[in-house]
C-alpha cells in the first residue's frame, strides 16, 4: 500500500497543468497533517512537478526529465528551419551529425561529405547528386527545386532532400544554434550517470536490527542504510545518528527516517549537490516514479563530478561567453577582486544600455572567480540583490570589484561595486552556497 507521502505525490502528478495548490489545500484534500503536506510539494517541486512563483503561489507544471536528451534529426531539422520534404521522406528519423555548405566544385565537395550530414547548397543539380550519392542529405535553400532524377536517387536511398525559402547563412545558423544546444545538454550530467547501482548498494528491511546495521557499516565512515520492502520499495533510511544509543536488539523500523529526502535518476548532480549541502546528507536514495530502490547516490561522488565539470565546462552558453570576456584586473588582492568588462552591442537591450541580464551574469561570474581563487570551486549562487543607479553605454568599460563580506566553510556573502569612468553604476550582494567535499 502506497504512504501518505506518494498518495500526495500521485494526486499532484494527476492535477492538469496551471492548477494552484497550496499546503493547507493538499492536507484538507487528502487529510494528512500539514507537516507531510509541505514534505510532498518540497519533493513535487524537486523533481519538476510544481514550481513556486513569487506572489502567485506553488503551481502544477510540465514535468521535463532533464535526462531525456534529444538528438537532432531531419524531422525535427524540418520544424527548424520551416522545410519542405521533396524526397527520400523515409530518411527524416536519422540523426543529424554535421551540416557542409555546399560553396565549392563538386570534386571538392566529396572530401567534407560523409554519411548522415547535410549538404547546404542552392540550386547545383550536380552537387545535389552527389551528397546523395555518398549518403548525404540535401538541403535546398532559397526556394529552388531540384530534378525528378534526383528525388527519384533519394527516395531510394533513404536520404531527405529538404527544400526552404531560407538564404544559407541564416540556415547555416539555425541549424548550428540547434547542434550546440544539442550538446550542450549532452554535457549536463544527471545522477543515472554517477549514482551506485542497486546490485552495489546494501540495503535492508525494516525487521532488520541495530546490531545489523553496525555488522553491515563495518568501517564505512559516510554511511547511510536504505530500508525497503520485500518487494524492493523505499520505506526509510537509517543514519549512525539513528542508531546511536540504541540497544542492539531494537528493530530498525523504530528509528528509521520515514518519508526520506529521495532523488531521481534524471535530476542534475547541481540540484543534488545543493540538496545535500543544504540538508547536511552523506547519503542520498536513489529511486523510480514508484519509489522503487535503484541505488543510492554518494556526497562524494557527487562533489567528484562538479568538480570535474568545472574543470571540463560545458558547451559555449551565455554565461561561458560573458564570463569569457571578464579580465582578472592586477589590482586584485587577498581582500578584494577586481575584474573588468568591455562592453559590446550583443549586450545591450533596446535602449541602447547594457541590460541588467548581462550585469546579472558579470557579477555571477565576477564572485565565482573571487572564490575559485579562495580554492572554492564548486560554487553555487543563491541570492544575487542588484541596484542599478545609471544606464551603462555599449563600449564602455566596466570595473567590477569584489569584497567579502563573509565568507565561511559552506557559505560566502559579498560585496560587488560596478563603476565605469570612475562613478558607480551599480551595487549587489550576492550569497552563495558553497559546495565543499567533505
Amino acid at each position: 500500500m502506497a504512504t501518505k507521502h506518494e498518495q500526495i505525490l500521485h494526486y499532484i502528478a494527476g492535477l492538469p497543468v496551471g492548477a494552484k495548490i497550496s499546503v493547507r489545500s493538499i492536507a484538507k484534500h487528502q487529510q494528512v497533517s500539514e507537516g507531510t503536506a509541505y514534505r510532498a510539494i518540497k519533493e513535487a517541486e524537486t523533481t519538476g512537478l510544481v514550481s513556486t512563483i513569487e506572489r502567485v503561489g506553488t503551481i502544477r507544471i510540465e514535468q521535463k526529465p532533464t535526462n531525456n536528451i534529444e538528438t537532432l534529426t531531419f524531422r525535427a531539422l524540418v520544424k527548424l528551419i520551416d522545410a519542405r520534404v521533396l524526397g527520400g521522406s523515409a530518411g527524416l528519423a536519422k540523426h543529424l551529425d554535421k551540416f557542409v555548405i555546399g560553396a565549392m566544385t563538386p570534386d571538392e565537395m566529396l572530401r567534407y561529405i560523409t554519411p548522415n550530414s547535410l549538404v547546404i547548397i542552392g540550386n547545383r543539380e550536380d552537387a545535389q547528386a552527389l551528397a546523395v550519392q555518398n549518403g548525404a542529405a540535401v538541403l535546398i535553400t532559397g526556394g529552388f527545386m531540384t530534378s525528378d532524377a534526383v528525388i527519384a536517387q533519394a527516395n531510394q536511398a533513404g536520404l531527405p532532400v529538404l527544400q526552404t525559402s531560407y538564404d544559407t547563412f541564416t540556415v547555416a545558423t539555425m541549424i548550428n544554434r540547434a547542434l550546440s544546444d544539442q550538446a550542450i545538454r549532452q554535457d549536463i550530467i544527471t545522477v543515472a550517470a554517477i549514482y551506485t547501482p542497486l546490485a552495489d548498494t546494501i540495503s535492508a528491511q525494516p525487521s532488520a536490527t541495530v546490531a545489523d546495521f553496525t555488522a553491515l557499516r563495518g568501517e564505512h565512515n559516510d554511511f547511510a542504510l536504505p530500508i525497503v520492502t520485500a518487494t524492493g520499495r523505499l520505506v526509510g533510511m537509517v543514519t549512525p545518528r539513528q542508531v546511536a544509543g540504541k540497544k542492539p536488539t531494537t528493530t530498525l523500523e523504530r528509528i528509521m527516517q520515514k518519508d526520506p529526502q529521495t532523488v531521481k535518476p534524471y535530476l542534475n548532480v547541481t540540484t543534488v549537490g545543493h540538496t545535500m549541502q543544504g540538508n547536511g546528507l552523506a547519503v542520498l536514495p536513489v529511486v523510480d516514479d514508484d519509489w522503487q530502490l535503484v541505488g543510492i547516490v554518494t556526497r562524494k561522488n557527487v562533489f567528484a563530478c562538479l568538480s570535474e565539470l568545472n574543470a571540463q565546462g560545458v558547451g559555449s552558453t551565455i554565461a561561458d561567453s560573458i564570463g569569457a570576456q571578464l579580465q582578472l584586473d592586477p589590482a586584485t588582492t587577498e581582500a578584494r577582486a577586481v575584474y573588468t568588462l568591455d562592453t559590446t552591442p550583443m549586450m545591450i537591450n533596446k535602449l541602447g544600455a547594457v541590460s541588467v541580464g548581462v550585469l546579472s551574469e558579470a557579477v555571477n561570474g565576477s564572485v565565482t572567480g573571487f572564490l575559485n581563487l579562495h580554492g572554492r570551486r564548486n560554487v553555487l549562487v543563491g541570492d544575487l540583490t542588484l541596484r542599478s543607479f545609471r544606464p551603462i553605454q555599449v563600449e564602455a568599460t566596466v570595473t567590477i570589484t569584489v569584497v567579502p563580506l563573509q565568507l565561511t566553510r559552506s557559505e560566502a556573502t559579498l560585496d560587488v561595486t560596478l563603476t565605469t569612468d570612475g562613478l558607480a553604476v551599480a551595487k549587489a550582494i550576492v550569497t552563495c552556497q558553497i559546495l565543499e567535499r567533505t
